[in-house]
């Protein structure tokens, strides 16, 4: 057993701290020459406003000043020009001070509540997200996320609640170990996702673009282009042989045949403005993304999964962007009544209707490459932050079994210098039962456990120095609560989460099983053995894992399953301090056999609640 300590074990010998603080410096330094620059330009602005007031005033009495009025007017234009440029300077950099802050926080173990907790993805029926607090404040989504759109976001939530095939875990860990040294890329896919943040609704969008209803036939787009064609003829008529009333016929013609399409056109003009600005603020990262050069099979994969027949989505998108600017120019007055004639935005409302149906079915992937794209960027910025995390080595289920086999593992949400432990699980092992006082550890080492595994599955570094497991499907029956307004009880609960463990064991993944307190809701006869049935059976198929406990009656368990069962624990000593008082001392560090202490009484005493008054 050992204490981790921070340090840089990496091929690449990177020291996070020390670059983020070199860029950090780096970018405040042009922070404060970009607000220099701002306030020139906003004391030139005013002076040239306030020479163009005067020159205006003096005008009316010298008319001949007028060439010089024009001229500071037109000064105006360059200024404001040079002016919008520093400004989106100066927007970039503050993201760009808040990407390093953030990553210095982090390494300063000062990141909680102050990121994305992804509450909206906790599902409590899950087996074991709440219980090894994935989402929420000082979770491990919290600390991983720093995708900037809902799409990654929802990608990375995705791949912590579901373990990956161990193929798709090796290309992950490829494309991670590509992206880690790519710092700049990082940092540019933070900038571009910030504006897209506030724009992007998936669901919305992915529905837009795979609706099959269309409002504008082929016939009726043609036959809007032989009125429009007609009616400017009538009024070539009207003009040149004075056939008023064919003009006036051809008119009214239109104007019923316009106000009778615009129960469909309307709807459908609406449904893509509304999702142009999403697409527009999309196509940022899509370009983004086509501009990289990757070498690893994931990334070059996601790059590939962009085309569509050969066009670029950014190229795509721009084509609807053109469209719905067109569409939005109608809002005219003047266009707007002599749309009523022409029809114009029937033929745009047909060309995006087209583009919907060519393009709109890879909206859904696009926003899959993106999401996959800014996950896996967050998580090579997980592993660029801890150079001494390793990747797992996973085994192929065989029939030797189910394998957690870690050495010097600890919980990846403490600093660098938690107490590392080692434990060995599988075949000839498949459980543990831990006793220990309070507050020594036993469910921080069983969190340190299936965190770790939910890293290792989704394709990331774990806190070890080595760790080999096999697929697992992780179990929990840690945090287990109560439910007030549906009238269920914590033993209630509990024995539910039991069920769901089980029939887990019954599928062909094995289970690693995490129980902490088993049963505390009874008592001491039906908890012990209510304990060795549920263990026994998750045993008997195949699963492996960690009961803790306080009580020692369930130490016994061991002697009835046989050697695939062990005993262990936790301890704590007790000091005296320079008060007097007596003082607890952990080490956190897993021991074979029974724990022969207790601490209860004393916490009591420690904090005045169990006094002797005569004393």
């Amino acid at each position: 057993m050992e204490h981790m300590t921070p340090g840089s074990n990496s091929p690449l010998g990177i020291n996070p701290e020390a670059i983020y603080t070199q860029r950090l410096a780096d970018t405040q330094t042009a922070q404060t020459q970009l607000n220099q620059k701002d306030r020139r330009y906003v004391t030139a602005k005013l002076a040239v406003g306030a020479l163009i007031l005067a020159l205006t005033f003096w005008s009316v009495k010298h008319p001949s000043i007028s060439t010089l009025l024009g001229l500071a007017v037109l000064t105006l234009i360059p200024l404001f020009i040079a002016h919008e440029r520093v400004l989106r300077a100066l927007r970039l950099n503050r993201q760009i001070v808040t990407f390093y802050q953030r990553g210095l926080a982090r390494l300063h173990n000062q990141w909680h509540g102050h990121g994305e907790a992804g509450l909206h993805f906790l599902n409590d029926l899950h087996p074991y997200a709440r219980d090894l607090d994935l989402f929420g404040s000082g979770g491990l989504f919290e600390l991983l996320c720093t995708a900037r759109t809902r799409a990654g976001e929802a990608t990375l939530a995705q791949w912590l609640l579901a373990p990956a095939p161990i193929a798709e875990i090796h290309l992950r860990q490829a494309a991670i170990t590509e992206l880690t040294p790519r710092l700049d890329l990082r940092q540019d896919l933070f900038t571009l996702g910030e504006h897209i943040r506030l724009g992007v609704h998936p669901e919305a969008l992915t529905a837009w673009g795979e609706s099959s209803t269309p409002a504008i036939s082929t016939g009726t787009r043609r036959l809007a282009l032989v009125l429009a064609g007609l009616w400017l003829a009538s009024l070539a008529a009207w003009g040149f042989l004075g056939l008023g009333n064919l003009a006036v016929t051809m008119s009214l013609i239109n104007l019923g045949f316009s106000l009778r399409l615009q129960s469909r056109l309307n709807p459908a003009i609406d449904a893509v403005e509304k999702a142009a600005p999403d697409m527009q603020l999309l196509a940022e990262v899509l370009a983004f993304t086509e501009s990289q050069q990757f070498t690893s099979a994931k990334l070059t994969q996601l790059q590939a999964a962009l085309q569509r027949e050969g066009v670029a989505p950014s190229v795509a998108i721009r084509k609807l962007s053109r469209i719905v600017q067109s569409l939005e120019s109608r809002r005219n007055m003047f266009a707007r009544g002599l749309d009523l004639f022409v029809l114009r935005s029937t033929h745009l409302a047909y060309a995006a209707q087209q583009w919907q149906q060519e393009f709109g079915p890879a909206i859904r992937s696009w926003l899959a490459a993106v999401g996959e794209l800014e996950t896996l960027a967050a998580l090579s910025n997980y592993a660029f932050e801890h150079p001494t995390d390793i990747y797992p080595e996973l085994v192929e289920a065989t029939s030797a079994g189910p394998l957690f086999e870690a050495t010097a593992f600890a919980h990846p949400l403490l600093p660098d210098t938690a107490v590392a432990n080692d434990l060995h699980l599988g075949r000839d092992l498949q459980l543990i039962i831990v006793s220990g006082p309070n507050m020594a550890g036993k469910s921080t080492f069983m969190r340190a456990i299936g965190t770790n595994v939910v890293l290792a599955q989704c394709g990331a570094p774990v806190r070890a120095k080595s760790l080999a497991l096999s697929p697992l499907a992780v179990a929990c029956s840690i945090c287990v609560l109560d439910s007030l307004q549906g009238g269920v009880s914590r033993f209630y609960a509990e024995i539910n989460r039991l069920k769901l463990i089980s029939d887990l064991a019954a599928e062909p993944t094995p289970v690693l099983f995490l129980l902490d307190e088993l049963l505390s809701g009874t008592n001491s006869h039906d908890r012990l053995l209510g304990t060795q049935f549920i263990v026994q059976s998750l045993v008997n198929q195949g699963a492996i894992g960690i009961v803790t406990t306080h009580d020692l009656a369930l130490t016994k368990i061991p002697e009835a399953i046989g050697p695939q069962a062990i005993n262990c624990h936790f301890e704590d000593q007790i000091e005296e301090s320079a008060t007097g008082l007596a003082r607890l001392k952990f080490d956190y560090t897993l021991h074979p056999g029974i724990v022969q202490t207790s601490n209860a009484l004393e916490l009591m005493r420690s904090i005045g609640l169990l006094v002797d008054p005569r004393e």
